[in-house]
């Protein structure tokens, strides 16, 4: 999976567990995707500052999947669900549809 892709998915299962300020920096780096320096002038901080907020931001991210596996857990629900499809036919347009409603919702559809 894309890094961009994979740190979408933790910021939607972790992003609530952040404080306001790393939510505001870390959308609007990723998100907006503003330069390092775009970001600084517009919360009046040095860039080195906003550069080390989101660093720290994201081994945050990472710390909480690592003790959660919120994300590695819903691909593997993903993966069971193709599977089951595989091997029951009759139920593979029900998969799809699960999977397009889990799967949409997490990307903002």
């Amino acid at each position: 999976m894309e890094k961009e892709v994979f740190d979408a998915y933790l910021y939607d299962f972790y992003g609530d567990l952040l404080g306001e300020k790393q939510k505001r920096l870390y959308e609007a780096s990723r998100f907006q995707d503003l330069s390092l320096s775009e970001i600084a002038e517009n919360e009046g901080i040095s860039r080195q500052g906003v550069h080390d907020l989101l660093k720290r931001t994201e081994g945050k991210l990472m710390e909480y999947e690592e003790k959660l596996r919120l994300v590695e857990r819903f691909f593997k629900a993903g993966e069971r669900l193709d599977l089951m499809a595989e091997k029951t036919p009759a139920i593979q347009a029900e998969v799809k549809e699960i999977k397009d409603i889990l799967f949409g919702e997490m990307n903002g559809i």
